[in-house]
């Protein structure tokens, strides 16, 4: 586990956008459902202004009945809460040796919210997909310049993924208006895929005959060893759990410490490749693992699970990891294999401790 003189040497353009965007304290994860204010947070570009009388979705390409939606719309048909966990892509990125230059996420690059919106399929039949449309491109109004192009947040989506039942566009998030940060007026939110599927400040769906060539999918977002490659996309969510680390933390290095005895370790886990199936403990670097106890599903399979192990602990310095399988096989690796963006490491996560 990287110290934090392991990571000195962050640059200023680092600094400037870990000052922007924020991570889940690890604490939070006893919560089912995180507040808003402790769910991860990650902007692109700046938080547009926009004003929520004036706003319409508009649906077109290649569409059979185009449609424009104000959110007054959008709220009087039927809706749906669904608890959804997200997780950017990015998480972890900072554990990477070299560390790749971007957002500098450890650990914390994730959260549960219950969203509250209107099914995407359901907007779609009602517009009428055309025979010849492919996917569809979902355009944010927040703009910035990256890799030199001057662009609006967009991504797209193959017609079959945009088809999934789950797939929402949200106006709430806990039972409350979208905030500001989170995408207000309306986002997307699609369970089971790393968070920058989930196109915030949504202003237009349009549907194309062929693969889209926009910058956030052809450019950003993609495995590469090494700059020059194609690459392969980043697309679903890697299994992973995370554990509240146990005692008190040193306030510089969060390093913790607690008195030997038995203590309860809880935590959760992910992933969006299948369900949960086990995860594991150490309190020896990875060395041993015995099996936590699982906690009932979440009644949403889109939604983390929890999990808690009890530990004997006994004196001396001690690293505690847990690792997640899920029901396609997949299991976290005890060390990540590296690409240029940092993308879905979702290596064990260590956490060092001295028991008194």
């Amino acid at each position: 586990m990287k110290s934090v003189a392991d990571v000195a040497g962050i640059t200023r353009e680092e600094l400037q956008l870990a000052a922007r965007n924020h991570g889940m304290p690890l604490e939070a994860l006893r919560y089912d459902v995180t507040p808003p204010g402790l769910h991860y947070l990650l902007i692109h570009y700046d938080i547009p202004q926009i004003d929520a009388d004036a706003w319409r979705l508009r649906v077109g390409g290649l569409i059979t009945r185009p449609l424009e939606l104000s959110l007054s719309d959008l709220r009087q048909r039927t809706t749906v809460t669904r608890a959804v966990t997200l997780e950017c892509a990015g998480n972890g990125r900072a554990l990477l040796e070299p560390r790749p230059l971007s957002q500098p996420w450890l650990l914390e690059a994730v959260g549960t919210a219950e969203w509250t919106g209107v099914p995407l399929r359901d907007v779609l039949e009602e517009a009428g997909v055309e025979p010849g449309a492919a996917e569809l491109v979902f355009t944010g109004l927040d703009r910035g310049v990256e890799g030199e192009i001057e662009q609006a947040y967009e991504r797209s989506l193959s017609i079959d993924e945009s088809m999934r039942e789950d797939v929402l566009l949200a106006f709430a998030m806990n039972g409350q208006a979208l905030p500001p940060q989170h995408g207000a007026p309306l986002r997307l939110i699609v369970p089971g895929w790393y968070g920058m599927t989930s196109v915030k400040w949504l202003s237009r769906i349009t549907a194309v005959g062929e693969e889209f060539g926009g910058y956030q999918m052809a450019t950003s977002y993609r495995f590469r060893s090494d700059p020059d490659e194609v690459g392969e996309a980043v697309t679903r969510i890697r299994p992973r759990s995370l554990m509240i680390p146990p005692g008190i933390p040193e306030f510089l290095t969060r390093s913790r410490v607690l008195d030997a005895g038995t203590h309860t370790l809880v935590g959760r886990a992910w992933s969006g490749l299948g369900a949960i199936e086990r995860v594991e403990f150490s309190q020896d670097d990875g060395a041993t693992w015995s099996d936590a106890r699982l906690h009932p599903p979440h009644r949403d399979a889109s939604a983390w699970r929890g999990w808690s192990s009890e530990w004997a602990a006994s004196a001396g310095e001690r690293v505690l990891c847990c690792r997640a399988t899920d029901s396609t096989g997949a299991m976290q690796p005890l060390e990540a294999s590296w690409n240029v963006g940092g993308y879905a490491n979702n290596a064990v996560q260590r956490v060092p401790v001295l028991v008194r």
